[in-house]
């Protein structure tokens, strides 16, 4: 039987990366998924591909920033599989125009937030009545390396740092009905989006040709355990979403292959 069996979880963002690789490690170990994504060629592929290999999925075509589209997407869930135990909100990012305060355009904060912050307390708001019915169920949020310090983008890093915040509230407040929530701060991964940015030390010395190759290289170092792959943050969501992480609750999980730390000790 595996781990996450008899269990429904919806996780948003689902069509790519890390949330895709999560949904499929889910229905390998026999959770029923739903797919909130608003791509709707990826997210319809990502089913696909899970149906395939043998796991029960949807796609919802969710606008995870949109309260309405949020709501659609969790009924739309509890129609098609009953109940829900867990729910993991993934979707999010940074943007290239979040630049110092004095300089950032008032609409790329809101966007940033909205998508980052807002996001997942709607998901968390339709949510969490069905899981407090269905007597309890695990909460995972995402943060980020840079929340858990200052950054060159201060609305990513702020999103991010509200979203550890938001989940220690989640967790004191929800733990009499048995939801845990928790949260995983990545550092980088190396996603679709990112592998041609962040490849490997031995194809990245510090004396490569570029200006870039070697930026890429110098941050490499940052890594004792180098960057992650999607599949490494899809182990921990799978812990966190199972029954064996029961005793965890309120915490964030530094899933960043030491970056944190190594910097930190590194700087004293």
């Amino acid at each position: 039987m595996g781990r996450m069996e008899g269990k429904v979880a919806f996780l948003t963002g689902a069509g790519a990366g890390i949330a895709k690789a999560t949904a499929k490690a889910f229905a390998r170990e026999g959770a029923k998924v739903a797919l909130f994504e608003l791509d709707r060629d990826t997210g319809a592929a990502a089913e696909r591909e899970i149906r395939d290999s043998g796991g029960d999925a949807i796609f919802v075509h969710t606008d995870v920033t949109d309260d309405e589209s949020v709501k659609r997407a969790v009924e739309k869930t509890i129609e098609r599989f009953g109940k829900l135990n867990v729910i993991m909100n993934c979707a999010g990012g940074s943007l290239l125009e979040d630049k110092p305060v004095h300089e950032m355009d008032l609409a790329i904060w809101h966007k940033t937030i909205a998508l980052n912050l807002l996001h997942p307390f709607l998901c968390c708001r339709y949510a969490i009545p069905h899981m407090i019915t269905d007597g309890g169920g695990s909460i995972i949020n995402f943060a980020s390396h840079m929340g858990l310090k200052g950054s060159q983008r201060p609305a990513y890093s702020a999103s991010k740092g509200g979203i550890q915040s938001f989940t220690m509230t989640l967790a004191a407040q929800y733990a009499d009905y048995g939801i845990r929530a928790n949260a995983i701060a990545p550092g980088t991964v190396r996603t679709e989006r990112n592998k041609s940015r962040y490849e490997t030390k031995e194809f990245l010395p510090e004396n490569s040709a570029t200006p870039a190759a070697r930026a890429r290289a110098a941050l490499l170092k940052l890594y004792p355990f180098s960057v992650g792959e999607p599949e490494d943050i899809a182990a921990i969501a799978v812990f966190l979403g199972s029954d064996e992480s029961r005793m965890l609750t309120g915490t964030t999980i530094a899933a960043d292959g030491g970056r944190s730390t190594y910097i930190k000790v590194l700087a004293e």
